[in-house]
């Protein structure tokens, strides 16, 4: 698949002044927006990424379009699990509104800095080593089953879970303020330079996307090989979550069956990952180190229908289940205390 270098070049300035943009609306003017402005931004944002799959289409053809779709799709889905994460987070630390803005954006831009990392070296083995596409769909496979296992026990989230043991060690170690200041890491009190809780709510940050990011790369090198659709589909499907966490609020907790919708959307990927392995197999312990052509492969369209209805059905299933009972919702404090 070719695509033109302007092409390229222009998607990734444009995207690069909208994230300028948005870091600097946060940052020259931290707020809590309102449900009209974040509203705005999210229906921009999904916009946009909707746009950009169509001029894809006018540019390269239906196949790079429908591989977008499918991976921003995926992506969305999966940045939307994070954006729960981010949730509990920021109500495990009682991280004040007024500074969740600029909590969000670092977390943002720490998954777009990571995950970029990671696909260039995702294409970089996929290139060298076709044999990675079994590693991609298998570790695909075993994540979609501890989301179906966590699903049917209904395993609870818990912060602690987020203070890893090089969080709890930085927390014993550090010496540090019992409130914020504002989005400071460091403040001095008498004197003495120390650090504030907003350095901790970072790692945990930090460490969150870490993981995701572990789980979201191989996901979308499953529908598609191209770096390019591969990073703007990430970029695309991070852009207005800020704005996506407080456009939800409590809405966010009543997608109760998310777990289950991933789980579906990433054993199929995974198996698909897996089929074009075989497919184009060079490990000389299968098939003599020949691929087994026989073997079907997973159209892109196919895909596309898979997640689309995938996502649907668990949309309208955790919305009617939340009516019946709705879930806890896990809300940071609105006024400052202490950790």
């Amino acid at each position: 698949m070719d695509l033109p270098v302007w092409f390229e070049i222009g998607t990734f300035v444009v995207l690069t002044l909208l994230l300028a943009v948005d870091l600097l609306i946060v940052t020259r003017r931290p707020h809590v927006p309102s449900m009209k402005e974040a509203t705005a931004w999210v229906t921009f944002y999904v916009g946009l990424a909707a746009l950009f799959g169509l001029v894809m289409l006018a540019v390269s053809g239906g196949q790079a379009s429908a591989e977008f779709y499918a991976g921003w799709l995926t992506e969305y889905s999966l940045s939307v699990d994070n954006l729960f994460v981010f949730v509990i987070i920021l109500a495990q630390f009682k991280v004040p509104r007024q500074y969740q803005q600029s909590v969000l954006m670092f977390g943002i831009l720490t998954a777009i800095v990571l995950r970029g990392i990671f696909i260039l070296v995702g294409a970089a083995a996929i290139n060298e080593f076709a044999w990675v596409f079994y590693l991609f769909g298998l570790f695909l496979v075993y994540t979609a089953v501890k989301l179906a296992r966590e699903q049917v026990h209904h395993d609870e989230e818990d912060g602690e879970e987020y203070e890893n043991a090089f969080i709890r060690r930085a927390r014993r170690i550090l010496p540090m303020t019992d409130t914020y200041e504002g989005v400071k890491l460091r403040t001095r009190v008498n004197g003495k330079k120390v650090f504030t809780p907003m350095v901790i709510v970072f790692l945990a940050i930090a460490s969150a996307d870490l993981l995701f990011a572990v789980d979201s790369i191989p996901a979308i090198f499953g529908l598609t090989q191209e770096a390019f659709i591969v990073f703007t589909a990430n970029i695309f499907a991070l852009m207005g979550l800020r704005q996506l966490y407080f456009l939800l609020g409590g809405l966010l907790q009543r997608l109760v069956y998310l777990s289950a919708g991933l789980a579906v959307i990433l054993a199929f990927i995974g198996v698909k990952l897996i089929l074009h392995a075989l497919h184009e197999n060079t490990l000389p312990f299968i098939n003599d180190g020949e691929g087994l052509h026989g073997i079907p492969e997973v159209p892109i369209w196919l895909s596309l229908v898979v997640i689309v209805g995938t996502l649907l059905v668990t949309t309208v299933a955790s919305l009617l289940k939340s009516r019946r009972v709705p879930p806890p919702v896990p809300t940071a404090e609105s006024g400052e205390s202490s950790t």
